[in-house]
This record gives C-alpha cells, sequence and structure tokens, in this order.
C-alpha cells in the first residue's frame, strides 16, 4: 500500500516526510494502523550517525500504538481489530533468550537494524524505488506498519492508544532500569542522571519499588521539576552539585543504585556515575553512546575495593508480553503516570521541530498522532 513515511537518507540530515510503500503482511506478519509513535531519542542517534546503519534510507521510529487491519498466514496471537503496543525488540518465545526470561534480549533481534524482516529476510518498505531500513523493523514514522508477530503485544481496547505507544520502549526501558536491572530495593537511594524519556521512567520506577531517596540530576531546570512532580525526592543539575547532599542524607554510605540515561551517553559518565554509587553498589548504564565509543572511564582500584557492579540494559530488562500489560495496568490504576510524560504532539510533517525541541531540551516527550488525514 502506498502512505508516508519520515525518511532519512543519510548522516546529518533532516527527515524527510514522503511517500512510502508499505507490503502487505506474509506468514507470520501483521499490518498495523498506528495511532501514535513516539519520538524517541534513539531514531535522533540514527541521524548524527551513533548508530550506524548498512545502508539508506531508513524509515525512523520504534515506538508505536495501533490497531490491526489485516494479519498473514499462522498468526494466531492477534487478529483484526486488535489494539496493539508494538515493542521495539521482538519477542519470538522460542530462542534460548526468551525460553529463559529474557525476552529483551531475543535472538531475533540481531536483525533490527539490517531491514530485512524477520519471515523471510526481505523488504517491506519502499522508498523512491529502494527498500527501506524501517527502525528496528517497526518504522513508526509511518501510519501504517507491517511487522513480525513477534514485534506486537495485544493490550486492552480501553487504554488510550497515543498513551500506550510509549510502553513499547521509553516507558519500559526506564522503568525496568530501576526495578529489574538495578533491582531497587525498599529504603535504596538511587539516583536518575538524564532525566529523558528514559529517564523520567527510572524515576517513577524507583519510586514505586520503595527508594527512600531518588535522586535526579539534568541541567534542565523543566526536566528536574518534571522529576519532582513524578518521584524523585531531591534534584540537581550536575553530578558534583549532587555529591553532597547525597553524601549528608546517606550518612556517608552514598547511593545503592545509580542509573545513567542521558541521551548520549559517554565513557567519562560512568565515572560520574562511580563518584555517587556506595559500596556494594550497582551502576545501570541504560542511555545509548556512539557505536564506535570503546572508551569507558573507571576508577578500577575502587570498582574493586568497594565492589561495586556496572550493568549494561536494554529494554529495562523487561519480557515485552508480560510487562506491557502489567504497565498499563499500572496506568489504569494511576500507579505509572503516562499521560504526564506527554509535553508536545506533533503532525508526522512536525518531525523535525519535535526532534529540534528535544534536543533544546523542551519536551519530557514529544508524541506524533496520526488521525483520519494520514490514512
Amino acid at each position: 500500500m502506498k502512505t508516508k513515511g519520515a525518511i532519512l537518507w543519510g548522516v546529518d540530515q533532516d527527515w524527510s516526510v514522503e511517500e512510502i510503500e508499505v507490503g502487505d503482511p506474509v506468514a507470520g506478519e501483521v499490518q498495523v494502523r498506528l495511532a501514535a509513535s513516539g519520538l524517541c531519542h534513539s531514531d535522533e542517534h540514527l541521524r548524527t550517525g551513533d548508530t550506524p546503519v548498512p545502508s539508506y534510507p531508513v524509515l525512523g521510529g520504534h515506538e508505536g500504538a495501533g490497531v490491526v487491519t489485516k494479519v498473514g498466514a499462522g498468526v494466531t496471537d492477534v487478529a483484526e481489530g486488535d489494539h496493539v503496543v508494538l515493542a521495539f525488540i521482538p519477542a519470538c518465545g522460542t530462542c534460548l533468550m526468551c525460553s529463559t526470561g529474557r525476552s529483551n534480549i531475543c535472538d531475533k533481534g540481531a536483525n533490527l537494524l539490517t531491514g530485512q524482516a524477520i519471515s523471510d529476510n526481505t523488504f517491506r518498505v519502499t522508498a523512491r524505488g529502494q527498500g527501506a531500513i524501517p527502525m528496528c523493523l517497526l518504522g513508526t514514522f509511518s501510519p501504517y506498519v507491517t511487522v513480525n508477530e513477534a514485534s506486537v503485544v495485544k493490550v486492552e481496547n480501553q487504554i488510550p492508544l497515543e498513551k500506550a505507544a510509549l510502553v513499547g520502549c521509553g516507558v519500559t526501558t526506564g522503568w525496568g532500569s530501576a526495578v529489574k536491572v538495578a533491582d531497587t530495593r525498599p529504603g535504596d537511594a538511587v539516583v536518575v542522571i538524564g532525566i529523558g524519556g528514559v529517564g523520567i521512567n527510572a524515576i517513577q520506577g524507583a519510586a514505586a519499588a520503595g527508594a527512600g531517596l531518588v535522586v535526579a540530576i539534568d541541567p534542565v531546570a523543566f526536566k528536574r521539576d518534571s522529576a519532582l512532580k513524578l518521584g524523585a525526592t531531591h534534584a540537581f543539575a550536575t553530578v558534583e552539585e549532587a555529591a553532597g547532599p547525597l553524601g549528608e542524607a546517606t550518612y556517608g554510605r552514598m547511593a545503592e543504585k545509580v542509573i545513567i540515561t542521558i541521551g548520549r551517553t559517554e565513557g567519562h559518565h560512568v565515572l560520574g556515575a562511580q563518584a555517587l554509587v556506595g559500596k556494594g553498589g550497582r551502576i545501570v548504564v541504560t542511555g545509548m553512546g556512539d557505536f564506535a565509543d570503546i572508551d569507558v572511564k573507571l576508577n578500577l582500584a575502587m570498582f574493586t575495593l568497594l565492589q561495586q557492579d556496572l550493568q549494561g540494559a536494554i529494554f529495562g530488562g523487561s519480557n515485552p508480553r508480560a510487562d506491557i500489560p502489567r504497565l498499563l495496568k499500572l496506568y489504569e490504576m494511576g500507579l505509572l503516570k503516562l499521560d504526564e510524560l506527554i509535553t508536545q504532539t506533533y503532525r508526522l510533517e512536525d518531525i523535525n521541530q519535535g526532534y529540534a525541541d528535544m534536543r533544546d531540551g523542551k519536551n519530557l516527550r514529544g508524541v506524533i498522532l496520526y488521525d483520519d488525514a494520514d490514512y
């Protein structure tokens, strides 16, 4: 089908909204008419080149929710008319990772940036006659997507789809980074460095897990204020500014958990986090950096002597088929805030303005909304 999409034709170029073609679902796939797509920082990494792709063009977007319009042969998990959230990492359910409860690192995720569909290794999206790589094999910067059923999670119809879209990546990643990967315990002191679309949800997760102190660090005052409204007990502009008060509040023990959710994480950020974590503490690195960056700064002596952990995290260590519906249930119960995350909504044609606002620190989350004019 012919529709439109936001296409990237090279590094440091703007998104180009133009006509694309999305193929019909083959066996094991579904087509979804999206209601919304989040503007996640990971797509900005495509534009800057921090996340390399084998070729261009690229159809951006990997946070989406909508209604199933077509199903391919053999699909049993969902049917036409079902409301679904797209998980940015597929969960096949049968690989070693999935079968041992780690579907956030499902083996099917190995091809996420190749553009080749899981079902048959061909392209579902074309732009100007060329095969296009849909971000995370989703490409939610288009009102229609054709995706593998491993990337689709059915949700209850009463959940607002424009809110549910955020749970496909940022909310689940942030919440899980605090609750699952950091393993926040009641009474812990937790620090979150970088209060964007992921960090704000690490704040929510740490507070929900019963942390005694939840410290937000971000240079943008608006983001610090937002963190205080969504569960943080303290907020500071820099690591250096936070260190003294954190030490006083913990009687010198410092934090049990420090979570790095900076939009573009660099090696020196780990050393900053280490200055805030105490004995037996854990540093969780959730933020993404340049794929070519291999330099991490760490005080190895203190790392050993204080028996600290350094842990990577993807998708918040979550199992999307179980955790996406669970988080949306918490939203219905008022225990997870989603409405408050959306600072601004945009048309697809305004996507470059949306990312400019993100870079300028104006948004917690920007969201593209689709309506009848887009279908």
